[in-house]
């Protein structure tokens, strides 16, 4: 990463969290990050799900809620793109201030209540990117309740019937903690229902993206073998191993770690390390999953990789990091690959699991 960006990197932190998060998704918009090359290392290519993955870094959800950065953001060598949480209706989300750094521990925690422009306009800009053809990698969006809907399946439902037609997979997002209507689908049984009404609403439209399940670090592990026999049954094509956590480890040193919403960040790193485990344990490696959760470093990518994660996704790590993180990644995966023997980035998922 060039100095430039580094030095502003620096200085974005010392704005408010949310505010520093806006300059930099105009910054981003503007195309004012660094450049990268998401094909330079074919070694990290792979297909998933009927998608080609030129390599396996991204954003996560939250990032671009509304899809206004994502030329700047694919321009930093990302593999994927995942826009969102988009709900049906626009919605301004919790009061401010809802976003907050604890530098100490590397971490950030939000209660951002997926504030978003809505679907409409969501949709509509995704539409232009496609029309103009300006979208060079495969594009997700995370879809969510609105947080007062009296029927979230029906919101689902029709973000679906929505963005079916113009995205490469979609993103059911059961495992928010800060929205009325986050998490009300992580019991079997209304999990097993939503799946049921999404797969035909689906089947409707005539489109054929992916369909992913993200699920939250806070269930027993009971709970999550259960959720994990519901979308297999349903045919899930790909899990996204994890959300952020409401719990509080006791090595947090920041002021602000007691703050209410999800924590991310280096501390979640080895919860949802063991998560992604497990998942890849009770899948037998079947369903591709997306590992998320304290990634801070190109090793840090690695782990997840051997893990089971045949994507992974940051966030945080880029407020700590820089957009210099997205091209660290990649040479380092590429450089762990050659060291190790590895033909491919597909051969080295779940490698520890096999060691």
């Amino acid at each position: 990463m060039s100095t430039i960006h580094r030095i502003s990197t620096a200085a974005l932190r010392l704005l408010p969290a949310e505010t520093a998060h806006g300059i930099a998704l105009r910054a981003l918009e503007a195309g004012l990050g660094p450049r990268g090359r998401r094909d330079e290392h074919s070694a990290l290519a792979q297909n998933l799900f009927g998608v080609r993955f030129a390599n396996p870094v991204a954003i996560s959800a939250g990032f671009d809620k509304n899809a206004v950065a994502v030329t700047g953001a694919q321009s930093l060598g990302t593999g994927f793109i995942e826009v969102g949480g988009v709900t049906p209706r626009p919605q301004p989300g919790n009061p401010r201030p809802r976003l907050f750094r604890l530098a100490d521990d590397r971490a950030a925690i939000n209660r951002m209540g997926f504030n978003n422009d809505g679907a409409d306009a969501v949709h509509a800009r995704i539409a232009d990117l496609r029309a103009s053809g300006r979208l060079a990698c495969p594009l997700g969006v995370n879809l969510a309740a609105n947080s007062d809907s009296a029927d979230p399946a029906a919101d689902f439902e029709h973000l679906v019937r929505t963005f079916a037609p113009v995205a490469d997979f979609l993103t059911i997002d059961v495992s928010c903690p800060n929205s009325a209507n986050g998490q009300v689908f992580l019991d079997p049984g209304a999990l097993a229902g939503l799946m049921d009404r999404l797969l035909r609403t689906l089947a409707d439209t005539g489109a054929t993206p992916a369909m992913i399940a993200k699920l939250a670090p806070d269930s027993t592990d009971e709970r999550l073998r259960e959720l994990l026999a519901v979308l297999e049954e349903a045919g899930i094509d790909a899990i996204t191993v994890c959300n952020t956590t409401t719990a509080r480890p006791e090595s947090l040193r920041s002021a602000n770690a007691g703050e209410r919403g999800g924590l991310s960040g280096a501390p979640i790193f080895e919860m949802a390390n063991e998560m992604l485990r497990t998942v890849y344990g009770e899948t037998g490696g079947r369903i591709p999953l997306i590992g998320v959760g304290g990634i801070m470093s190109g090793e840090d990518a690695w782990t997840k990789i051997r893990a089971g994660a045949s994507l992974v996704q940051l966030y945080t790590g880029l407020v700590y990091a820089g957009p210099g993180l997205i091209a660290e990644i990649r040479h380092t995966l590429a450089g762990r690959l050659a060291k190790e023997g590895f033909a491919g980035i597909a051969d080295a998922v779940g490698s520890e699991h096999r060691s």
